[in-house]
């Protein structure tokens, strides 16, 4: 009887010391959620308990889902490759008169990227509205997001003109722009969404968040 007591407790040694071998493995990265068609607000903006935070919203699918931004790939197929219209008003878009744009309008096969500031309650922020702040982008070229109105365009960020810019949204916004990118390749595109408390004029802010971007040639 003592004999079997002995090897139950030397199986029991080796199998905690197994586990917890196995507890020191580094752990695998998980691959990103890639979204590359359909309805997303890139940037969704919520406040809660105190907290401003930034997620991914995905409606490519028949629910919505919040993401965290450094979960997922935003993928920009060539199909969304356009030849950038003539004149001074578009200088800032494209390389070489071409240029990928993932629309303000939905359009088969490419995101609809957007925003939205829906989960933020009326009269928390003074003035009702958050800013969104484009601090850095780091890739092959160029990044912007505009809107177009009567073919006219509007440049709400522009990283060719220097950074940041910024961008006052009001509460219970739900918007999408033209997201443009003037060259194939992989963007790190970095946003931060602060605002002013009604109640004490303090700012606070999601923090950095990074979203990255796969332009395909």
């Amino acid at each position: 009887m003592s004999a079997m007591r002995t090897r139950n407790r030397l199986f029991a040694g080796l199998v905690v010391t197994a586990a917890l071998l196995v507890g020191t493995t580094t752990p695998v990265a998980a691959a990103p959620v890639v979204l590359s068609s359909g309805h997303v607000d890139v940037i969704d903006v919520d406040y809660a308990g105190g907290a401003l935070t930034v997620d991914v919203l995905d409606g490519t699918g028949t629910t919505s889902v919040e993401r965290n931004p450094a979960d997922v790939l935003f993928r920009v197929p060539n199909t969304a490759k356009i030849t950038v219209p003539v004149g001074s008003a578009w200088s800032y878009l494209g390389t070489g008169g071409q240029a990928w744009v993932l629309p303000q309008s939905s359009t088969a096969g490419l995101l609809w990227a957007g925003w939205n500031t829906t989960e933020v309650p009326s009269g928390i922020f003074q003035n009702n509205r958050v800013t969104f702040k484009l601090s850095s982008v780091s890739g092959p070229a160029g990044f912007s997001i505009y809107t177009v109105s009567g073919g006219t365009p509007t440049v709400l960020f522009d990283s060719g003109n220097g950074l940041p810019d910024s961008l006052n949204v009001n509460y219970n916004a739900h918007a999408h722009a033209n997201w443009g990118f003037d060259a194939a390749g992989t963007y790190a595109v970095t946003f931060e969404v602060t605002g002013k408390l009604a109640a004490t004029g303090a700012t606070v802010s999601s923090g950095a968040q990074t979203f990255t971007f796969e332009v395909l040639s």
